[in-house]
């Protein structure tokens, strides 16, 4: 813990959780470190986190900036008025908290404030989550003073002399994963004694994965095997009563999970998308996974995600496209293959990163106390 200074920290970005978790981890690490530091956030007007930002105790100011489409259309168009607007902004907020530095985290709000900060002559980090980098990113990594990312391999994007390998922020709660699987299977209602497979997309839940197991309800009925199915709050009573219709007793259907770590713990094996804050949980968790990245997202990076993995015999990768047909039959054959698993299991453990927070808040200190 760093005494003395009190120093002004800025974080930008957001959009998604992917992005707003690992940055209110980032500044708890950095809060820790510096108990009299001053923090404001930068996000974008109506995003996920100028609500969860301030739950977590901290200031936001919201930015009027949005995506821009790659096809035609006439959102576009107030897209350049909107990024203008932010960059006037951005320069007002800069010049009003006067940063010792900013941080940026990736999503819309994160070019406009750093751009602003540098301007200022503020020293900026940015933090990249997946193997492939962002757009706002490679714009920032001109000015920026250090790169902190989650992969091995990024000189392709970034100056070799600022990238420093530090992982992505995970949930504090599922660094020390619970390990009493059978207790686990009980708190969610399961056999202890049967295989369990956990089957999650994320808290909207995920349309391919949920139609490739409706497609395949009657061969589940499997007496070694059971489910736990994140669904999404959008198709859970559907989903629901297709699986009360079919008699299954072993699936556990649910909108969304809280207890992520009793979850994990209650698995034998996961299947997920590859977003990449799942991935770095994933890696620390270690238990066998198949990913099924998502195609509709930006410069399709949850496949490169993905493919960073199963490159290494740390995961099993199904394309999107070829889930309907061979999901179950994919996890069938893991269930049944346990040399296959322990191979998985640790391989996966070894990419795990569980201080990844910590780290970045210490290359974060060290550019403010050469500031």
């Amino acid at each position: 813990m760093h005494k003395g200074k009190s120093y002004r920290i800025l974080i930008g970005g957001g959009g998604t959780g992917g992005h707003v978790f690992p940055a209110i981890a980032i500044a708890d690490a950095l809060k820790h470190m510096h108990p009299g530091a001053e923090f404001l956030f930068v996000g974008a007007t109506g995003r996920l986190e100028m609500e969860k930002v301030p739950e977590a105790g901290y200031s936001i100011e919201g930015l009027p900036v949005a995506g821009f489409q790659r096809r035609l259309t006439l959102k576009n168009i107030s897209f350049f008025f909107r990024l203008a607007s932010s960059l006037m902004k951005s320069r007002k907020i800069v010049r009003r908290f006067k940063p010792d530095v900013a941080v940026g985290v990736g999503g819309y709000a994160s070019g406009p404030i750093l751009k602003a900060a540098v301007r200022r002559g503020v020293p900026i980090l940015i933090q990249e989550q997946n193997s492939y980098a962002g757009l706002t990113n490679r714009l920032l990594a001109p000015s920026a003073l250090s790169i902190c990312v989650a992969y091995e391999g990024m000189e392709k994007y970034f100056p070799a002399e600022k990238i420093h390998l530090t992982g992505n922020p995970i949930r504090q709660h599922l660094v020390n994963p619970s390990t009493d699987s059978l207790a686990d299977r009980k708190e969610f209602g399961l056999d202890p004694g049967k295989k369990t497979c956990m089957v999650v997309g994320g808290s909207l839940g995920a349309r391919t994965l949920n139609r490739s197991l409706l497609l395949a309800l009657d061969r589940l009925d499997r007496d070694d095997l059971q489910l736990i199915w994140q669904c999404g709050k959008s198709t859970s009573v559907e989903i629901q009563e297709q699986v009360s219709a079919s008699g299954l007793k072993n699936i556990k259907v649910m909108p969304f999970i809280s207890e992520m770590e009793r979850a994990y713990g209650a698995a034998d094996l996961i299947v997920s998308r590859a977003g990449a804050i799942s991935i770095s949980e994933l890696c620390v968790i270690g238990k066998p996974v198949i990913l099924v990245p998502s195609p509709n997202v930006a410069e399709d990076h949850q496949t490169r995600n993905a493919k960073a993995l199963s490159s290494r015999n740390a995961a099993i990768m199904l394309s999107d496209r070829d889930a309907e047909q061979k999901l179950v039959d994919t996890i069938f054959d893991l269930l049944d293959d346990e040399e296959k698993q322990q191979e998985l299991s640790e391989n996966i453990k070894k990419l795990g990163i569980s201080n990844a927070a910590e780290r970045i808040a210490v290359e974060v200190t060290k550019l403010m106390e050469n500031k």
